[in-house]
């Protein structure tokens, strides 16, 4: 080997180890409590049409972020439902509080289709759950129950008193604007869904009542932190020496034949670019392993280099994900030709979509474009 490819292939493989040991730091989510307090109003579903059974409705709720896109919180939703009862001649309208408890589990969407960011604006979530709903102070449909009796009208067949417990199933959708990294604003919508007679009719059906909320939610600790970059596997160059041994002609002679042997030696290097999420610019701290990937080509002049491109399979859809790898590869590609002058014909470009296997376990070393010379 030519003492100048010992110098710089002993550079690569030292300049390599000196980038792997430099801290890098990215922006992880935290898991943290909240608590939410919430107002508006509720639409109980009846024979009236809708907006005529207004009422208010308010919520407190304290919660936990397991992850950036799952969660789990308690509510307490409370204050008043209406009911009514329509004639020709005449309407009769009731109302009664509750306090309804559940435990709900919610769901960032967000997060799950675009990935954390954590200066997101704007996010969108839903959630599901279970819970009781304990109604109370029923004294008007005693009176309307009364009135229509006397006209013949038998409607509120399913009348309760005192206080009435039942089964609650909820679900909604939320929207959450961020104010800062502790404090959001929200709106969110809750169908809620219960056995019959919660309005004290006769339905045959299960009864509902709708909630629209807006509130502010309140981090207890912080949302995000940052960590250690996962460390990229450093390749170490390897040296793959192939030895051809000249085929040896015995003659009768009267001194002993010399066998010489030639060494014919094959680099290889490998060159790990990469990129941060949905992105695929070469930053300029993967730019100096680019580089070094055309120093060792413009050294090794018979060499090529494949160059495949990935992404983290995840997160976003596999068309997209194709769509990055393609032009994570194309992105290296280009400053190779471009800034550094390597002949096209010296490249192969692959790309991998979701069905192939990556290269890292951990997903975000996947958002990558790999280059190997040889």
């Amino acid at each position: 080997m030519k003492l100048s490819k010992i110098i710089l292939t002993s550079s690569l493989v030292l300049s390599s180890l000196f980038a792997a040991a430099q801290d890098k730091e990215v922006t992880a989510f935290n898991p943290h409590w909240y608590v939410q307090g919430q107002f508006g109003v509720q639409e109980t579903l009846g024979e009236t049409s809708f907006g005529k059974l207004l009422s208010p409705t308010g919520q407190l709720a304290v919660g936990y972020n397991f992850s950036s896109k799952f969660g789990a919180r308690f509510a307490l939703n409370a204050w008043q439902s209406k009911a009514a009862f329509e004639l020709t001649d005449a309407v009769y309208k009731w109302k009664w509080n509750y306090v309804a408890p559940t435990i709900d589990i919610t769901a960032d969407l967000t997060n799950i289709i675009g990935g954390y960011k954590p200066n997101r604006l704007v996010s969108v979530g839903v959630f599901a759950g279970i819970g009781a709903n304990f109604g109370f102070s029923n004294n008007e449909a005693a009176t309307a129950k009364a009135a229509l009796a006397q006209r013949g009208h038998d409607a509120l067949r399913l009348y309760w008193d005192g206080t009435k417990t039942r089964f609650l199933g909820q679900m909604g959708a939320t929207v959450d604007f961020k104010v800062s990294n502790r404090v959001k604003l929200g709106i969110e919508l809750q169908a809620n869904v219960l056995p019959d007679g919660y309005n004290s009719k006769k339905a045959g059906n299960a009864d509902w009542y709708f909630n629209a909320l807006a509130g502010v939610k309140i981090a207890l600790g912080k949302t995000s932190k940052k960590v250690a970059a996962p460390a990229p596997l450093v390749m170490h160059d390897t040296v793959y020496v192939d030895r051809v041994v000249e085929k040896v002609v015995e003659k009768i002679v009267e001194k002993p034949v010399e066998v010489k042997t030639d060494a014919v030696e094959v680099q290889k290097l490998r060159r790990d670019i990469f990129f941060t999420i949905a992105k695929t610019v070469v930053t300029q701290k993967e730019m100096s392993k680019v580089e070094e990937v055309a120093n060792f080509m413009k050294a090794n002049p018979a060499s090529k280099v494949v160059v495949t491109g990935y992404a983290d399979k995840g997160t976003g859809s596999k068309a997209l994900n194709l769509r990055l790898s393609k032009n994570r590869a194309n992105a290296v590609v280009k400053v190779l030709t471009g800034k550094y002058k390597i002949a096209s014909d010296r490249i192969i470009v692959k790309s991998m979509d979701d069905d192939m296997e990556q290269p890292y376990s951990d997903p975000v070393q996947n958002r990558v474009a790999i280059c190997v010379v040889e």
